[in-house]
């Protein structure tokens, strides 16, 4: 038996006395059931966060006292509870619910609000160009039931993932891109994308710049991997110039794909130790398994409602 849906709302604002409370008061003076609450302060800026997820109780809609089959005592008893629903402002369905507590966190506390359905499964588009590592994890754990969004499309400026991305049952897309065509590949990339009703991008080691045009064009978000040597070993082989320079740690880094190259908000990072014992191959090979966890851990958050934006950082909750 599935579980009930959910409604998840990300909050920030103004910090004030009683912001957990109020939520949690609304919620429950509608029936709710409150599933999990994570906030954070930022002490320097005063700003609250909070991401909290619950079940809404929806009223009962008044028709049903006057279904048929029911005797007149049942009849009474849904009118009754009819009634007492309404009286307590619980919503009709999902939309009404999502309404209401958008009025109320923007209206009665005055924040900034987000809110996401568990019924809502984000369609995500994978990016990719040769580099496989990620794109088969991505895959793989899609098809596990890992995360909370489907993958609809993979869409490539090579066609060496093709036949990998067909074997998995999905639609493979090759859209050439040269300095030249660069403009006229990223319209049709965007016209596609909007086909596919995509809402997520991932570019799981796509070797090409998006322009600050596809970005805005788009207007969903994009995430992107890549190592977190940046800014230093830029350009191509960065584990070989990581080697040469005698690093002693590698690491990955995912984050939101903004018009500033490789400066958008951090979702997640990590690192993995290295000594003068590991060659150019180790080095390659940790750095490829760090980029498949991290990149993974990203999308996962994001499908789940976990991350919240705010100026060039994020807020990851529990």
């Amino acid at each position: 038996m599935s579980a009930p849906d959910s409604l998840i709302a990300l909050l920030h604002g103004p910090d004030q006395p009683g912001l957990v409370a109020r939520v949690a008061s609304w919620i429950f003076d509608r029936g709710g059931n409150i599933l999990h609450a994570d906030q954070h302060r930022d002490m320097e800026a005063g700003i609250f966060f909070q991401r909290v997820e619950w079940q809404p109780s929806f009223a009962r809609a008044s028709g049903v006292a006057a279904s048929t089959g029911l005797t007149p005592a049942a009849k009474a008893a849904a009118a009754i509870q009819a009634m007492a629903d309404q009286s307590q402002g619980r919503p009709s369905d999902l939309h009404a619910a999502i309404q209401g507590f958008q009025g109320f966190a923007e209206s009665s506390l005055g924040m900034n609000v987000r809110i996401l359905s568990s019924a809502d499964r984000p369609r995500v588009a994978v990016f990719v160009s040769k580099a496989d590592h990620c794109f088969h994890d991505l895959v793989l754990r899609w098809k596990a039931g890992d995360f909370a969004g489907d993958l609809v499309a993979i869409i490539s400026n090579h066609t060496d993932l093709g036949d990998a991305a067909r074997a998995y049952g999905l639609p493979f897309y090759h859209i050439p891109v040269t300095g030249s065509t660069k403009a006229a590949a990223e319209a049709q990339q965007i016209k596609l994308l909007q086909e596919l009703r995509a809402e997520l991008v991932v570019l799981a080691r796509y070797m090409q710049v998006l322009s600050a045009d596809f970005l805005r064009n788009y207007g969903h978000p994009v995430i992107n991997i890549h190592h977190s040597f940046l800014p230093a070993f830029a350009g191509g082989k960065p584990y070989h110039q990581a080697y040469a320079r005698g690093v002693k740690l590698i690491g990955a880094t995912a984050h939101y794909a903004t018009a500033d190259l490789d400066e958008g908000p951090i979702i997640h990072q990590d690192v993995g130790r290295v000594t003068h014992r590991h060659g150019v191959d180790d080095l390659v090979r940790k750095g490829r398994d760090l980029e498949r966890l991290v990149l993974a851990q990203a999308v996962g958050w994001h499908l789940e409602g976990r991350v919240l934006v705010y100026g060039n950082k994020t807020v990851i909750f529990d």
